[in-house]
């Protein structure tokens, strides 16, 4: 009886350990650079697994908004590919593609927010962009705010969007330069810190989707990002 209580022990202490430890996504090798299309059947896309994120940031469900989030890399990029169901959209009715859009958040987005320097956690890069191929990308420092300087900067990142109105699915993918984000050479095995996010609709049904729960009312809180690994 004490040995099977030990392994029950044991295992619940595992199960814990699990339960607490922070999500992973998996960024596989590409050869090469390759084409933003936006389209998950893409030859660099296929048979790519990815996370799928359905709750909201108090770990709420978000019913209709399950989200699948794609990861490639290259020696010089990080490639982030989004399957967004939706309701209904909420766009700007002024798009633009070729400059920055501040608070584009205001609007459908997608999100990532990356950060490398994990003795200093509360530093990291924001990227977003929308159904419209809208985009900005932010530097974020929460110990000391530069709410106009952060969103100036810029990583030379690139998106391209796709809407399917039919089956109620916009597609987003971006291409960052690695260069923006981590001083390391890329390799396998290499980890960062990162969370996803989407908001989608107006208000009052506007949805918020996490990958990692945040628990606030905010999405800013990199205590409690994930990890990605950079893989094979």
């Amino acid at each position: 009886m004490l040995i099977e209580r030990l392994c029950l022990t044991l295992l619940a202490g595992t199960a814990l350990a699990l339960a607490e430890s922070p999500g992973v996504i998996q960024s596989h090798r590409a050869a090469a650079d390759f084409a933003l299309t936006a389209d998950p059947d893409a030859a660099p896309w296929k048979g790519v697994n990815g996370i799928l994120m359905d709750h909201g940031p108090k770990g709420e469900a978000v019913p209709d908004h399950r989200t699948e989030v794609r990861s490639r890399w290259t020696k010089d990029n990080v490639y982030f590919l989004f399957v967004c169901p939706y309701e209904a959209l909420h766009l700007h009715p002024n798009p633009r593609q070729t400059s920055e859009t501040n608070k584009l958040w205001d609007w459908d987005v997608a999100e990532v927010f990356v950060g490398t320097d994990f003795a200093h956690i509360r530093k990291y890069k924001e990227f977003e962009m929308s159904p419209q191929g809208e985009w900005v990308d932010l530097d974020i420092d929460r110990d000391s705010p530069r709410p106009e300087d952060g969103w100036r900067w810029n990583s030379s990142f690139a998106v391209k969007a796709r809407v399917d109105a039919a089956k109620k699915i916009w597609y987003g993918e971006m291409r960052i330069p690695l260069k923006s984000i981590d001083q390391r050479p890329p390799a396998a095995g290499l980890e960062m810190r990162i969370n996803f996010y989407r908001c989608q609709g107006a208000d009052p049904q506007r949805k918020y989707i996490a990958w990692q729960a945040t628990h606030a009312e905010t999405f800013h809180v990199p205590e409690a990002f994930g990890r990605m690994r950079l893989a094979e």
